[in-house]
Order: structure tokens, then C-alpha cells, then sequence
């Protein structure tokens, strides 16, 4: 199996983990990085770091490279990588698993207000107002800039590059985040209003929960379609299953 490649698209906790089980199991991994975010956590094997420009840049790419399979463990909202890779790789003749966390359901306790995007976010937080704990992600902070009768934290890895909301104050922070935080935060700032995306996962779970507990309001991003006809799973464990199975397929053919 040494000689075939498999392209990881990350970024995602879930993508090292599949980085570090594949590399365990003696299948060379490429793991591409966005680049968007400051000093990343780095995934065990090779790593490159930048776009590929577009669906033919990538197309060209896995065929220069020689590549067996790629696993899409971007974030969930990562909308237009998921979208390239997928004409990509039908382009190309290249398996494509996609590895996405489960998204998060609302429990008996919970107080969601669900949204289709972060524009309808903005929107609704200008219908409320308060004291606003904004954990969209620093490349969506600009559709609040516009909202006047809010404050906002806005917590973020690395600071938000556009406009920004007339009354905020920015909190850097990566996850994961204990419950105990959580509720000592949403306490110590007087939050009113939780805006989050439905990312799903464990890391950034606890928000949820404490915002639950004392009864506040969630605005709930829901997350875009999948592309149509690529095999989906939800953990780590069942991407290196898929993998295995196409690796072991094509050194089969090979012989």
C-alpha cells in the first residue's frame, strides 16, 4: 500500500485524526490546509499549506500526484472546497469521501431559532438586540457590522479582517471549551444571545449546553447540502474503513 497517496482535505479535528490513523496503518497521507487560519494544529504526515485554484487546478493536482482517494474532512460549512473537490474528483476518476460530524439536534431544554444562513443570523439578532456571544467564525463577523442595538463577543482563533459591529469587544480563543468556562463566560459578559453555526462535534459543544441552562436564546445557522452522491460518514474510524477498502482495491489492481 506504500505507494498509494491519499489526499486529505482538513483543517477539521476530525481530519487529524484521520491523518494520524491512516499514516499508523503505512498509507502515505497528504493533508491540504486552507491556510486561513494562523499558526494551525498540524496533522501528522505531509501537509500542504494554500488553494488549489479551483475544480481544474485540483483535477490537475490529483492526477500529478497520483492520488488513490480523497477524504473532504473540511468543516461542514466549508462550502466551496466541498463543492470543487466533488466535480473534481468525478472529473478526475478519484474516489471522494466525504468525513462530516454529526450536526448538533436540539434537546428538551434547548431554545433554538433556526436559520438558513448568516445573513437571516444577522437579522435576527437586529429583531433582539442584547448581549450577543458570537461564535460564527471571524470570516462572518462583517454580516453584524450593520447591527446597531447589540453588543457583541465575538470569540474568534485569529482576529476578523472586515467590518465589524459598532459595540463589541473580541475575545481570541481556539476550543476546545469546558462547560464550566462556558457558564462562567456567558455569566461574566451577561450574554443574552448565543449565534452559532450547527457545526456539531464535541470541542464547542459546552456553549450549548451552559446557554441551555440559564435559558438563553440560540440562533442556529443550519448547514448547506451535501453534494449529491458522495458517500458521507461521520467519524474518523469509518473514513479509514472507506479508505482501506479503496486502497486495497486499486494496489489489487495494480498487481
Amino acid at each position: 500500500m506504500v505507494d498509494s497517496r491519499v489526499l486529505i482535505l482538513g483543517g477539521t479535528a476530525e481530519a487529524r485524526a484521520l491523518a494520524k490513523a491512516l499514516v499508523a496503518e503505512g498509507i502515505p497521507v497528504i493533508s491540504s490546509l486552507a491556510g486561513r487560519v494562523q499558526n494551525p494544529r498540524l496533522p501528522v504526515g505531509e501537509v500542504r499549506i494554500g488553494g488549489f485554484g479551483g475544480v481544474e487546478g485540483l483535477r490537475k493536482w490529483l492526477g500529478d500526484n497520483q492520488i488513490r482517494a480523497v477524504v473532504d474532512a473540511t468543516h461542514p460549512f466549508a462550502v466551496r472546497i466541498t463543492a470543487n473537490a466533488a466535480q473534481a474528483c468525478a472529473q478526475a476518476d478519484v474516489p471522494l469521501i466525504r468525513l462530516a460530524r454529526s450536526a448538533w439536534e436540539a434537546g428538551p431544554a434547548d431554545r433554538w431559532i433556526s436559520v438558513p444562513d448568516i445573513d437571516a443570523a444577522a437579522e435576527a439578532v437586529a429583531e433582539r438586540g442584547g448581549r450577543v456571544f458570537l461564535t460564527t467564525g471571524r470570516q462572518d463577523v462583517d454580516a453584524f457590522a450593520g447591527v446597531e442595538n447589540a453588543w457583541f463577543l465575538i470569540r474568534v482563533v485569529d482576529p476578523p479582517e472586515g467590518p465589524l459591529p459598532a459595540h463589541h469587544e473580541i475575545l481570541r480563543s481556539r476550543g476546545p471549551y469546558g462547560l464550566d468556562d462556558e457558564r462562567a463566560l456567558l455569566a461574566e459578559h451577561r450574554i443574552t444571545l448565543l449565534v452559532t453555526k450547527n457545526s456539531g462535534g464535541e470541542l464547542t459543544r459546552a456553549k450549548l449546553t451552559a446557554a441551555a441552562e440559564v435559558g438563553i436564546d440560540v440562533i442556529v445557522v443550519e448547514r448547506p447540502s451535501e453534494p449529491a452522491g458522495v458517500e458521507c460518514v461521520t467519524s474518523a474510524a469509518a473514513a479509514v474503513d472507506c479508505v482501506r477498502s479503496i486502497v486495497r482495491a486499486a494496489d489489487s489492481a495494480d498487481r
